[in-house]
């Protein structure tokens, strides 16, 4: 999947898995983690969710990284906020209050960029990317952020035959083999197919979302 398709789905409006709300799982299970006030959270492909505006207001650092600057402009804008841009490498960096985003190519985040992060929230990040791009996704984590960092992960789970990603299904089977260095314990799982219209036209037979507490 390259970069090209992003940005067109990002120019063309075409952003179906952009929530109008601050989702209920993180809602419901982020305390739980433990998380303390100060602490800085990394969200990979985090679009222009309103998810950073909740954690921000938990009185944590928010880090997000996206790779179209439209939805990053967007995000900004929508909530009123002036941010300051600069540039750090191969990242253009936006900053407001307790909020930064970097737009770039995730692969390129360092250990550097992402120091002091102690958790991880992924709502859009592993379902959004096909299978062996998941796995460099998941290696690229394991690598940058500390062993202490814990996290909330959020998955899609459905027939892959009846309807193709993005977004992508990903089963408890593969999560548990991918992040097995993170020990995922299952916290929720919902068929919510009666609320999804695409997943119904294209005659899905289910359609799971798996929350998942991680902490290696």
């Amino acid at each position: 999947m390259q970069a090209e398709f992003w940005h067109s789905r990002w120019n063309s409006n075409q952003i179906g898995f952009h929530q109008s709300r601050v989702n209920a799982y993180l809602q419901q299970h982020w305390p739980a983690l433990g998380v303390p006030a100060g602490a800085r959270v990394l969200v990979p492909l985090c679009g222009k969710s309103l998810d950073m505006l909740w954690l921000a207001g938990q009185g944590l650092q928010v880090l997000g990284v996206e790779l179209s600057e439209r939805a990053v402009e967007d995000f900004f804008t929508e909530h009123q906020l002036q941010p300051q841009v600069t540039q750090d490498g191969v990242f253009k960096v936006f900053r407001c209050e307790d909020v930064e985003i970097r737009c770039g190519d995730f692969f390129a985040l360092t250990a550097e960029d992402v120091s002091g992060c102690s958790a991880l929230y992924d709502r859009a990040a592993v379902i959004a990317l096909p299978e062996q791009m998941r796995k460099r996704y998941v290696a690229h984590l394991q690598t940058i952020l500390p062993v202490s960092a814990k996290g909330l992960l959020i998955t899609l789970d459905y027939d892959q035959t009846q309807i193709d990603g993005p977004p992508f299904a990903v089963t408890d089977a593969e999560v548990q083999a991918l992040f097995a260095a993170w020990h995922p314990l299952e916290l929720a799982a919902h068929d919510v197919l009666e609320d999804s219209p695409k997943f119904q036209q294209a005659g899905a037979s289910h359609l799971l979302e798996r929350v998942y507490r991680l902490s290696r």
